[in-house]
């Protein structure tokens, strides 16, 4: 087996109005992953739901780990962000979960969640912004590219909501621009 050139741990995903279409399409497609781990963070409601996580599920082959506070992080899964909380990184691979204000009108938010995973996995993170209709994602898009880490936003032309991506774009430079099948391709180009 080919060895992991760019050494990826950790690949965030993040999204708001319009994202989960996205992922519809993806994870089907998905194949297994043995040298990272997925984390999604996407806007949802307050309410305690575990809706998102079972459609993820019944969408891939992919095992998807229930997030409660201190989950071990680890590759070959799945991971996505509780409603009303936001995920946080911990050094050791753990997920914590915190209660602090709304940042950007939500918990989870996006940027909380890529700050955090970049300030633990630096170059060794990729994270991802989809379609939606704020500015959430743009200041932890920053903060990846800072620390070394890639950063992959949608092409703002297929995002259902373009605001999120073209914000994005206007205020970071990617390491690159996908529309959905390339993006595809990509999360299943890490080895």
């Amino acid at each position: 087996m080919e060895e992991n050139k760019i050494g990826f741990k950790v690949v965030i995903v993040g999204g708001s109005a319009g994202s989960l279409e996205v992922l519809m399409k993806v994870l089907p497609q998905l194949t297994l992953m043995s040298k990272f781990a997925l984390v999604f963070v996407l806007h949802r409601k307050s309410a305690e739901d575990s809706t998102l996580e079972e459609l993820i599920a019944m969408k891939t082959v992919i095992p998807v780990k229930q997030v409660e506070d201190k989950t071990p992080l680890l590759p070959g899964f799945i991971y996505v962000a509780p409603s009303d909380y936001h995920l946080l990184f911990e050094t050791h691979h753990q997920l914590s979960l915190d209660t602090s204000e709304k940042v950007n009108y939500s918990r989870p938010s996006i940027d909380v969640s890529f700050e955090s995973a970049a300030e633990v996995y630096g170059p060794q993170l990729t994270g991802i912004l989809l379609s939606g209709a704020n500015s959430d994602g743009t200041n932890g898009l920053k903060v990846i590219k800072q620390q070394g880490g890639t950063v992959v936003i949608q092409d703002p032309a297929t995002a259902e909501m373009p605001f999120m991506p073209r914000t994005a774009l206007e205020n970071v430079t990617p390491d690159f621009v996908l529309g959905v099948e390339e993006l595809l391709q990509f999360i299943n180009n890490i080895k």
